[in-house]
């Protein structure tokens, strides 16, 4: 009698062999085709189909200042699907600042830069911030190493008004008089 054996549910071939059992006890099996890995009637479901229902309160979660774990437990998905969802979304924010429009008059903007870390002491992450002293507004962001390629995209990140009309007021840090125009750097 033969055995018969499910197809692959990525590829459809019926080239399938048997490929151990899972931690489960289920039968697993091994597309020749495509490589793919499968059980048959899985009881599991992809986490986008499953959460679907759930992303409004997944965004809603991700603006709490909860910890990633902690959304991961509630929702009960994987901390690497969840970081992998949120890396997602931040590729997809514009980087761009926005700001109100300004009328092309002068503009006074302070430019500074901060640190911190991420994981360990040894990886500090540099804060690239230009403000426009008036209005207070964050008018340019970069966020990177303490070099002069970081200073360069601050003042990249700054709306075009700015760079034509601010006078820029820094503490001399060894890489802006580098990017800065001299006219308009204090």
């Amino acid at each position: 009698m033969t055995e018969i054996r499910p197809s692959c549910p990525s590829c459809q071939s019926i080239s399938v062999v048997k490929n151990g059992s899972t931690r489960h006890g289920k039968q697993n099996y091994k597309c020749r085709d495509c490589g793919r890995q499968f059980v048959e009637n899985p009881q599991w479901q992809r986490v986008s189909e499953r959460i679907h229902e759930s992303y409004e309160l997944l965004e809603r979660l991700l603006q709490e200042k909860i910890p990633l774990a902690g959304i991961a437990r509630v929702l009960k998905v994987s901390e690497r699907w969840l970081q992998s969802y949120v890396n997602d979304k931040y590729e997809n924010i514009p980087q761009q600042v926005e700001v109100e429009p300004k009328p092309k008059r002068r503009l006074i903007v302070q430019m500074d830069e901060l640190w911190s870390f991420v994981d360990d002491k040894g990886n500090k992450q540099w804060v690239w911030l230009a403000i426009d002293a008036e209005t207070r507004e964050i008018v340019g962001c970069y966020i990177g190493d303490r070099s002069g390629d970081s200073a360069q995209k601050l003042w990249e990140s700054l709306p075009a008004v700015y760079r034509q009309c601010a006078v820029i007021y820094t503490d001399f840090y060894s890489s802006y008089p580098v990017v800065l125009p001299v006219a308009g750097h204090n």
